[in-house]
Formats: structure tokens, C-alpha cells, sequence
């Protein structure tokens, strides 16, 4: 007896055929030119290229952060470019969370000021449980009752994680959420970020440059000139480190703007 087939993973993100250009005339860049990309839920994904390969303008566009030339992007099954700017922002804070390179806390609120921030805005009431569950894996029930100049840069990354998933979002997206710390720190975020996807079944996309941080992802997307060139899946440090490295190469040979985008 054969047994059935596997059904595909469902999809949390995609983007079909995404451009954005910026400037006109002589002065045009195209940031992205063409993407296609599906992001499977429960799974966490690296985005790499070198600078200016538009990783970053590619993420804004999936996070709804940023609108694009041409092209259609869904997240969690509903198509961007169908929204009005008010279920625009209500797709935004309720299906999507954010982890950012300066951590973005309100200076003024204690740490579950901070966390809770999303909640409160969307005038919802937090799952007790589920924000334990959140503040314990994370480590920081000792610091609940502390500003963000209390804590250490990676404490208060941990908020940003913290905040970020306590809406319990279909997705999250990460700019370079280890940029700011030190090897240390940075391990600690990447480790919370890693049991997430294995405990909780969250889906994170992760924009990066660093091999060690795409290495905690189950899949690394390579982006270069605005286009998707490769992929890993469960990749080593030293296969990205290696790849690129080779597409940096190509990068300076070609003459490609150093600005990221």
C-alpha cells in the first residue's frame, strides 16, 4: 500500500515578479528586477547578497514597509496591493512582527511596556500564557521592570524578539538583527530566533551578511544585481562564508553601487 503524497508546505510569504526602481533616466536603479520567491511557514530563511544586491529593499517590500514597481506580494494568503492603507497597517501590526538592527524601543517604557507596545496599539488584550512563554525563553523576567538604557544591547534585542513575536504574527522579519551586538549577544538572539521556529512553528526571514547568522537558518537565498541566484538548504558556515564571498567578488568587478538598497 503506497502511502499518499506529502502536501506542500504552506506558503507564509511570496513574492512574483517583483521590481522596484528608483530614480528616472540616467540615474535609474533597479533594485529589485524580477524576484520570485515563496517563504514557507515554520521555517527560517537568510537572505544574503552583497551590498546593493536589494536584500534589504527586498524585505521591505515583503514586510509591507515599502511598495514595489511591479509585482505582486502576499503575505499569510492576502495580496498587498489589494489593501487600502488602514488594513494595510492593521495586516502590519497583527500578522507581522519586526526585529530591527537598532532594536527601535521606546526609551520611556520598561521592557513589557516595550513587548506589550504591539498589543496595546492594536487595542488587544495580551495571552498571559503565551507572553510568559515568550518572556521565559527569551530570559528576561528579571528585567521586565527595566528601561532600554538599563539593559545591554543584547537584552534589549531580546525585547525587540520578544515584541516582535508576542503578537503571535504569521511572520517575522529581521534586518539584521545581530548587527549591533557582539559574538556573544548575537548568539543568544540567533539561538532565541532558532527555537522559535523549532517550538513554536514561527516562520522569521532573515536579512543578513553574516555567514554564522544565516548558518542558524533552515535556507539561505542569494540575491545579486536585484535578482534571486541561489539558494542553500540547511547550509554550514563555511559553504556561505565560501559563496559569498565569490558573489562579493562578482559584485567589484562589475562595478555594483556600494549603497545597500
Amino acid at each position: 500500500m503506497t502511502s499518499a503524497p506529502a502536501s506542500p508546505p504552506h506558503v507564509a510569504a511570496r513574492a512574483v515578479d517583483l521590481r522596484k526602481t528608483y530614480g528616472t533616466g540616467g540615474a535609474t536603479v533597479h533594485a529589485l528586477a524580477g524576484v520570485s520567491l515563496e517563504l514557507e511557514a515554520g521555517r527560517f530563511t537568510a537572505i544574503m547578497g552583497p551590498s546593493g544586491s536589494g536584500k534589504s529593499t527586498l524585505m521591505h517590500c515583503l514586510a509591507a514597509l515599502d511598495t514595489p514597481s511591479a509585482g505582486e506580494v502576499e503575505v499569510d494568503g492576502t495580496e498587498l496591493s489589494r489593501l487600502k492603507d488602514k488594513a494595510l497597517t492593521q495586516l502590519r501590526r497583527e500578522r507581522i512582527g519586526f526585529v530591527f538592527q537598532a532594536f527601535n524601543l521606546i526609551p520611556t517604557l520598561t521592557a513589557q511596556e516595550n513587548i506589550l507596545l504591539p498589543l496595546n496599539l492594536a487595542g488587544k488584550k495580551p495571552d498571559q500564557a503565551w507572553f510568559d512563554t515568550v518572556v521565559d525563553t527569551v530570559g528576561l523576567r528579571d528585567r521586565l521592570g527595566h528601561r532600554p538604557n538599563q539593559m545591554s544591547g543584547g537584552q534589549q534585542q531580546r525585547v525587540a524578539c520578544a515584541r516582535a513575536l508576542v503578537s503571535k504574527p504569521s511572520i517575522v522579519f529581521a534586518d539584521e538583527p545581530t548587527g549591533n551586538l557582539d559574538s556573544t549577544s548575537g548568539a543568544e538572539v540567533l539561538s532565541f530566533l532558532r527555537r522559535s521556529v523549532d517550538e513554536f512553528g514561527q516562520t522569521i526571514v532573515m536579512v543578513t551578511h553574516d555567514a554564522v547568522a544565516a548558518s542558524y537558518c533552515d535556507r539561505v537565498v542569494f540575491l545579486a544585481d536585484g535578482k534571486v541566484v541561489d539558494e542553500f538548504r540547511d547550509p554550514d558556515r563555511d559553504q556561505i562564508l565560501e559563496h559569498m564571498t565569490a558573489l562579493q567578488t562578482l559584485a567589484a568587478a562589475a562595478g555594483s553601487p556600494g549603497d545597500e538598497v
